[in-house]
């Protein structure tokens, strides 16, 4: 049931879960997040967490879309996980993934590689931008901050004149009065 490889200070194992035993306790419309907390409590306890915190159980995002593939109703019953433990900290992913799934992986990942290149990227380029900057910019900026200054006073003062001009409070309308038989 258990494979089991282990080196300096993380080990992986693989495991099958069986769920059914526990889907079968809730009702069909919690069954999937039930699911989840099972393979949770089943790696809490099979890869020794001790203190039994379901934070340091991470499990991987197309791991529970496989669970919730089918909907939150009819979740699978049971499912092939390979777990790798790090310090404290487990991390489970699919053991066999469809090539759909593959596929899906293996395109976030390079959109993910791509994205980071493109902040890297962005932030060469706009350093040495930012450290050009004249007298003249920087005159122009402080006069910027004072007009906005200066137009949200004249806003707060023109306010307050509407405000003074302004009666009090409406009244609120009179409540209908209620027969005496629907008061008791």
């Amino acid at each position: 049931m258990a494979e089991k490889t282990e080196t300096k200070n993380t080990f992986e194992r693989e495991y099958i879960i069986p769920l059914r035993r526990e889907l079968n306790k809730v009702p069909s419309y919690k069954r999937a997040n039930k699911a989840v907390k099972a393979i949770k409590e089943f790696l809490i306890r099979h890869m020794k967490v001790y203190d039994g915190n379901e934070t340091n159980i991470k499990l991987d995002r197309h791991l529970n879309e496989f669970v919730w593939a089918r909907g939150i109703k009819k979740p699978v019953t049971k499912i092939k996980v390979k777990v790798r433990k790090e310090g404290n900290i487990v991390y489970a992913e699919l053991a066999e993934m469809s090539e759909h799934a593959k596929f899906k992986k293996a395109k976030l990942e390079r959109r993910s590689s791509k994205a980071s290149e493109t902040k890297t990227k962005k932030k060469t380029e706009e350093a040495p931008e930012k450290k050009e900057e004249s007298q003249e910019d920087k005159k122009e900026a402080e006069e910027k901050k004072a007009s906005v200054v200066e137009a949200g006073k004249e806003m707060e003062k023109s306010a307050a004149k509407t405000m003074k001009h302004q009666t009090k409070m409406p009244r609120k309308p009179k409540a209908t009065p209620r027969r005496m038989a629907l008061q008791k």
